[in-house]
């Protein structure tokens, strides 16, 4: 059936996946008006995709060096579009995103301005030339730039803390997928999800986690896209709500209004028993908010995400798996595609997921009902047990108000198909999705960490005579250590899903944005310069989250600066001392200056092809 060498096959080979995962949809959704339970049709989701993911990362092992850390850079664009969607389309994206807009509304697009302008800055600014040099991680570029160890060693402990920080929501979203799949507690549920994640990454490195990242974004671009287009043509909207979300947010508008708005004092939802993290959704997002600190929010949210995508190692790791600059460049528009499929529908999920709660006309809307007769829904019942939602009867009257409903925003998408009346066969699809999202995302980032330790620190650093297999043993080893670390850390729930990954945006802007930028396209950048810039970006950024987060200090922010901006401070800070201290030392040597020349040529050999 399949004649030729592998590359060559790719889209027979995903074609006859795809045909595959539908058919077996259709098989969970014969089995479910068989009778199937609930649990062992999420449990069958769950469990057959990751197998099929543990199944590719089996068949692509590898010992070679090139492979392990940049898939030997023959990936083909549209698959390596593929492969960066699902990385960038995290837990975050898939699980928690939709959620914030349904609880933050305007607020929270935002994260998609942000997220997708951040490609534009990798396209332009980026990719093409990080892959020109020929580099293996993004601390590898740093070091090579500026020279010496220590700059090598500043970006490897930014990248570290950034994909750390990443790391631990994507293992808390599959901990929340695996404990409502699965029936059990989140605390095992992230411990399910981490060897989930070792099973695709750690025999086969980059390439691995190439080709089971293609299948992540199969499953989950599929669990995404039939539930909005369902439900929208369920709730009267038509196949393609896309076309009319002015309408729906209308809707939404006047249910608000009809129901009445009242926001709770904080006294009232603890003296309630309301778990920490639930939200309720009382709080009209309809409108856009005004005034100039409402625009400054926005703006500055929607910048942090900007410049944290084009500073995240993982994603600018996966550049480097194209044959050719050209390639990457063109890979970039091919991600910018595939992510924007699920980034226009996520506003639509989370609208349409308000109005079947809250819509009186639908069999699905609770708002305006006894309390008694919701309690009696199976679904209420299911994520009230796993303390995913809370009802408070804050008036005693026994009938739901708009106010009285609380949801944690981490579980609105994988509940919207059991709120919208979908068979249970759609929740057990986008619980696979959900756990595809984080899953492929996660992959990304534990093999950005364990390839800069291993790479950056042991090897060139450590032991520059180790043997490959040393090597991939050392890198391997990392992996589970890292995971193991980010599992605990996930257990304990420090933020939300999306509250860590603006984090991990903000920490990686603080400290490799302008090191970066600024060794492509500024020859007078010099080590000490970026050194110092590192250390004081990453340093002030992270002072000043402590300075303002409720948690720790819990200080007033400035200018509307809050923990999810704490970036803008170290960016800023880190620019500034970069650019002084660079002008303060002497100018790099001319075979440096002229590498940075020849770096900004898209086209030609790659900078360090004999280096490795």
């Amino acid at each position: 059936m399949f004649k030729g060498n592998f590359i060559d096959n790719l889209p027979k080979i995903y074609g006859t996946y795809t045909g595959g995962f539908i058919v077996f949809i259709l098989l969970m959704a014969i089995a479910e008006q068989a009778g199937m339970t609930a649990k062992t049709i999420g449990i069958l989701f769950v469990a057959f995709t990751v197998c099929i993911y543990a199944f590719i990362g089996y068949m692509s092992r590898t010992v070679q060096v090139d492979a392990y850390y940049v898939a030997g850079r023959q990936v083909p664009t549209v698959f390596n579009g593929m492969a960066t969607a699902a990385d960038w389309m995290s837990g975050a994206s898939f699980v928690a995103m939709a959620g914030g807009i349904y609880f933050g509304g305007y607020t929270y697009m935002a994260f998609l301005v942000g997220w997708t302008g951040g490609y534009v800055l990798v396209s332009s600014l980026l990719a093409p030339y990080l892959r020109k040099f020929g580099c293996y991680t993004v601390p590898d570029f740093i070091g090579t730039r500026y020279g010496g160890n220590f700059a090598r060693f500043c970006a490897v402990v930014v990248l570290t803390l950034a994909s750390f920080t990443y790391v631990t929501a994507q293992i808390n979203a599959t901990g929340t997928i695996a404990s409502r799949a699965l029936s059990i507690p989140f605390e095992l549920g992230v411990w399910v999800g981490l060897v989930s994640i070792l099973l695709c990454s750690m025999l086969g490195g980059m390439r691995a986690v190439t080709w089971t990242q293609v299948a992540q974004y199969i499953v989950l671009i599929i669990a995404y896209l039939i539930p909005v287009f369902w439900i929208s043509n369920k709730s009267g909207f038509g196949f393609f709500p896309h076309f009319m979300l002015g309408e729906e947010v209308a809707r939404l508008g006047a249910l608000e209004s009809q129901f009445g708005l009242v926001k709770n004092a904080a006294a009232d939802i603890k003296a309630a028993g309301v778990p920490g993290g639930l939200k309720s959704i009382a709080v009209s997002h309809a409108g856009v908010p005004e005034g100039g600190m409402a625009a400054w929010k926005f703006i500055s949210l929607a910048l942090c995400m900007m410049v944290g995508t084009a500073s995240l190692p993982h994603i600018l790791m996966r550049y480097f798996t194209t044959p050719s600059v050209k390639a990457a460049r063109k890979s970039v528009a091919w991600s910018l595609f595939f992510i924007a499929l699920l980034y226009t529908s996520a506003p639509m999920l989370a609208t349409l997921s308000k109005i079947s709660l809250m819509d009186p006309n639908l069999a699905t809307g609770i708002i305006g009902k006894p309390i008694a007769e919701i309690m009696k829904i199976e679904w209420v019942n299911s994520w009230i047990n796993v303390k995913q939602a809370f009802i408070a009867d804050f008036n005693g009257d026994g009938i739901l108000q708009l106010n009285e409903w609380f949801m944690r925003g981490d579980v609105v998408v994988l509940a919207t198909p059991e709120v919208a009346g979908l068979p249970y066969v759609i929740s057990g699809l986008v619980a696979a999705g959900g756990m595809a999202a984080a899953m492929s995302t996660a992959d990304g980032l534990i093999l950005a960490i364990a390839n800069a330790l291993s790479h950056d620190i042991y090897y060139k650093i450590i032991d520059p005579k180790a043997d490959v297999r040393k090597r991939l043993l050392v890198a391997r080893s990392l992996l589970i250590v890292i995971g193991a670390a980010a599992a605990y850390i996930a257990s304990m729930r420090i933020t939300s899903i999306l509250g860590a990954v603006a984090w991990a945006f903000d920490f990686a802007m603080s400290g490799l944005f302008f090191p970066l930028i600024l060794g492509v396209w500024w020859k007078r950048a010099t080590r000490q310069g970026a050194i110092a810039g590192m250390i004081a970006g990453l340093g002030s950024g992270t002072a000043y989250l402590i300075y303002v987060y409720p948690k720790f200090m819990g200080n007033a922010p400035w200018l509307g600066i809050d923990h999810l901006r704490f970036g803008i401070i170290g960016a800023s800070v880190c620019l500034v001392v970069m650019v002084i201290v660079s002008l303060m030392t002497e100018e790099p040597d001319k075979a440096t200056q002229q590498m940075v020349d020849e770096v900004r040529i898209p086209s030609g050999k790659t900078i360090l092809g004999k280096q490795h």
